[in-house]
């Protein structure tokens, strides 16, 4: 039999195998804490970064003074194409590493597939996604693990290395830094209306799949010293984050925040996954929203996938969206 006369492969659309999509089926931040609040412990001295403010990777300090990362990512089909699933998924699982301020020097997959449900065809597709994102990157996707599972869910679990001196972490915020952002807001928003009616964002999945490593080399060049990536728990979730572990506040001005094209009228149509709205709820006791709309907050915490890097610092190219300010009675206005 020829590739010609091999039957086709029946159309899957892999969102409708998952009851969340990408970064939004996160468990939610407050449930999370609770969880991990028991396990931290006395740290050592060579580990430089572990539980304590929930930052983007682990960082332990090995012979020779470099700074070994460690992270893990993975999630459910966040698009109908598995190829672009693979990518995204990628990108994001990598997009720790740049977050800290590394560089990722090889990956595995991690690949959970309902086997008797979904060809293997679909994921040899996911992981050729994958393979590819690490080709660009530069780091080797060395093999992996693999379960069966009635969910399919990928990602990856990625070594990078950076110097310890020169991290980017989410407890190094300073009052007065400006707040750049690397990527726009909306995909969660974009996301979930694919998800609903199979309509393709294309410039969500060019977001989702841009890796974050310039943003990363320009805010370590610069000096900089405090960032997160912008994922699951939005950007008031992780800029309260930044903000607490840094013992500062932070003002934004929702008007500077960049979104995707289609993001405001999805939000209108009602596409708000559950994540979003998690996270809004988590956030809204320390964030000073009064000076806008629902809409406008539901934005702000809309749960992104492989999202942009949020820099305590100017990064070429990359709009100022606020700044930390000395410690107040919120750890974000948003004005």
């Amino acid at each position: 039999m020829t590739d010609l006369d091999a039957p086709a492969i029946p159309t899957y659309r892999l969102s409708q195998y998952a009851h969340g999509g990408g970064c939004a089926c996160k468990i939610p931040p407050g449930e999370l804490e609770s969880v991990v609040a028991g396990l931290r412990q006395d740290q050592p001295e060579q580990l430089l970064v572990g539980l304590d403010d929930g930052d983007d990777a682990a960082a332990v300090r090995i012979e020779g003074g470099t700074a070994v990362l460690s992270t893990a990512d993975f999630f459910t089909p966040v698009v109908d194409d598995p190829y672009d699933w693979g990518r995204i998924a990628a990108a994001n699982a990598l997009s720790d590493v740049y977050a800290m301020g590394g560089r990722p020097v090889v990956a595995v997959n991690l690949l959970s597939w309902p086997r008797e449900v979904l060809p293997f065809e679909l994921a040899r597709e996911v992981l050729r996604g994958g393979a590819d994102v690490g080709r660009q990157a530069g780091c080797p996707v060395a093999g992996g693990h693999s379960v069966d599972d009635p969910e399919p869910k990928y990602g990856m679990a990625v070594t990078g290395v950076g110097a310890p001196e020169s991290l980017l972490r989410n407890d190094s915020g300073r009052a007065g830094l400006p707040l750049s952002l690397t990527k726009p807001l909306g995909i969660g928003v974009l996301n979930n209306r694919h998800k609903a009616t199979g309509e393709v964002s294309t410039a969500a999945v060019a977001t989702m799949t841009t890796l974050n490593a310039r943003a990363a080399e320009d805010a370590v060049a610069a000096g900089l010293r405090c960032a997160t990536d912008v994922t699951g728990f939005g950007l008031l979730g992780h800029l309260h984050k930044l903000a607490r572990a840094s013992g500062v506040s932070a003002v934004v001005d929702s008007s500077a925040v960049p979104y995707l094209d289609g993001a405001r009228q999805a939000l209108r149509d009602g596409y708000v996954s559950g994540g979003t709205r998690r996270n809004l709820d988590w956030v809204r006791p320390h964030v000073d929203l009064s000076a806008i709309t629902d809409d406008e907050a539901l934005l702000l915490a809309d749960a992104q996938t492989s999202g942009g890097l949020l820099v305590a610092g100017e990064v070429p190219g990359a709009p100022v969206i606020g700044e930390l300010v000395a410690r107040g009675e919120h750890s974000i206005t948003v004005r």
